[in-house]
């Protein structure tokens, strides 16, 4: 089933706009100098952010972007994070989803992963 309302990826350091709908973090680690305030979120879904290990392997280098998807596909089969990815499907059901990140290139984030698979 493919989600009814588009799926954004954003900064969680940008501050909301109109359009945002649900505005969910998936980093696992709260962002640096960021007030729950200042955030403006409606969740925040750290279960499904990829492991520390992986993380810190990719550390965002766009040549093992590719690498990075794949590895952080095989993690989103664990049941803790294949439920969570099933609850932001069901969220991207009923409104707009946006997916944030703190990393400066959310195009090659986690969030960019996610969203193509809630996207379907």
């Amino acid at each position: 089933m493919t989600s009814k309302h588009e799926v954004k990826v954003g900064r969680v350091y940008d501050e909301r706009v109109r359009g945002d709908g649900l505005r969910v973090l998936v980093d696992r680690i709260w962002p640096r100098g960021l007030s729950k305030e200042k955030a403006d979120l409606d969740e925040w879904c750290k279960q499904i952010g990829p492991s520390t290990a992986l993380r810190k392997w990719y550390g965002h280098d766009p040549e093992r972007f590719a690498e990075f998807t794949r590895r952080y596909r095989v993690e989103l089969e664990e049941p803790e994070r294949a439920e969570a990815l099933q609850h932001l499907r069901d969220l991207a059901d009923h409104r707009i989803l946006t997916l944030l990140t703190a990393t400066k290139q959310a195009d090659i984030s986690e969030a960019a992963v996610l969203a193509e698979l809630v996207r379907g």
